[in-house]
């Protein structure tokens, strides 16, 4: 009877602890973007060139430089479920190059 019982407890934190992985890089993946895209929209309705440089180099690009931070992490923990999927190539892209480019090849001032 202990026996049955210990391994329904085991399969119970398996699954615990699969669904509290899913939510924290769903989280992480949130949490990274939202500023990002609140910082973009707020500085889209200014209409000085210099204001946008302002606000690109002051506020846009230190948040593109966590944003890369945290998606390399996140690719880094996500590495063991796609690989398997064969998408690899894909998490890196959207994970790691976007926010890099993002934040290091586009102009100063252009959103």
């Amino acid at each position: 009877m202990e026996k049955s019982t210990s391994k329904k407890e085991n399969i119970m934190t398996k699954r615990t602890l699969r669904y509290m992985a899913v939510l924290t890089v769903s989280f992480l993946l949130f949490f990274h973007l939202a500023p990002v895209a609140v910082a973009q929209d707020h500085y889209e309705s200014m209409g000085d060139k210099g204001g946008y440089m302002a606000a690109d180099l002051v506020i846009l690009r230190p948040m593109g430089i966590i944003a890369t931070a945290v998606g390399s992490l996140v690719y880094v923990i996500s590495l063991p479920f796609s690989i398997p999927g064969g998408n690899q190539d894909e998490a890196y892209q959207k994970l790691v190059a976007d926010p890099a480019n993002y934040t290091f090849q586009r102009p100063l001032g252009e959103m």
